[in-house]
């Protein structure tokens, strides 16, 4: 952080925080205990994004824990993560996995940047730019975890018009994703995820936009908008969207 800046000599002067191994991420993201590769497009993929973000796994943070269970008690180890992730100079906190949601209060209420640890939360503003008669489609890792206090807990408290649709009866997307198998056939994947798509789709006509939940689902964005002509809402989305609010850019051009 430039604590001087002499704009006639053109000198600036900068403070080091102590324990900071490192500068210029501003986004942290929080971590499950997880055998998955992450591809290209997932939130667990650094090189999905145009700007450095730093990872925290959280010891004890298994599918059981976070998305079965949401037990409260890793909800330190949460609030510890994040804390040292604002230590090591990140501007906003997310994390790899919607479920983590459970834990959005403590969270946020213990660490100095916006915190945002679940793609739900753009739920609400994905309705609001509906048409009254429409609805959004979210397509979710694993519909039966879905609790009344995760949704509470990021502030969806109206689902009338969100249609939520698990992913846990797909072959592919289950072994992989749910039972931590250890590979990942994309393509597969990809035909389970969009497959999905459309049948919520022609079960609900009246959708007028999709919500990938999933951190592993940005890969499939694309494949999914495409078949169903929908724009699609991901995680990636919503981190691109964060990181500009707390690290914008100059714009340059001509005029």
């Amino acid at each position: 952080m430039a604590i001087a800046d002499d704009e006639t000599t053109g000198q600036r002067v900068y403070q080091a925080r102590r324990g900071q191994v490192a500068y210029g991420y501003s986004v942290g993201i929080i971590c499950l205990e997880y055998y998955l590769p992450f591809i290209p497009g997932d939130v667990g993929n650094a090189s999905t994004y145009d700007f450095p973000v730093m990872y925290r796994e959280v010891k004890g943070a298994t599918f059981d824990a976070i998305i079965v269970r949401q037990d409260p008690a890793m909800a330190p180890l949460i609030v510890e993560a994040a804390q040292e992730l604002v230590r090591q100079g990140v501007k906003a906190v997310t994390s790899d996995c919607g479920y983590f949601g459970a834990y959005q209060r403590e969270v946020a209420d213990a660490v100095p940047v916006p915190v945002f640890l679940s793609s739900l939360m753009q739920a609400p503003f994905i309705v609001s730019m509906l048409g009254p008669d429409r609805k959004v489609a979210v397509l979710v890792a694993n519909g039966a975890s879905l609790t009344d206090r995760v949704l509470e807990r990021i502030g969806i408290v109206d689902t009338s018009r969100i249609v939520f649709r698990g992913l846990e009866d797909k072959t592919e997307f289950r072994r992989t994703v749910l039972d931590e198998c250890g590979t990942l056939d994309v393509d597969a994947v990809e035909r389970e995820v969009v497959e999905a798509a459309l049948e919520v789709q022609a079960e609900h006509p009246e959708i007028g936009a999709v919500l990938l939940e999933c951190s592993d689902l940005p890969p499939y964005s694309a494949a999914v908008q495409a078949a169903t002509g929908l724009p699609v809402f991901d995680w990636i989305g919503f981190i691109n969207y964060v990181h500009q609010a707390v690290d914008a850019k100059p714009y340059t051009g001509s005029l």
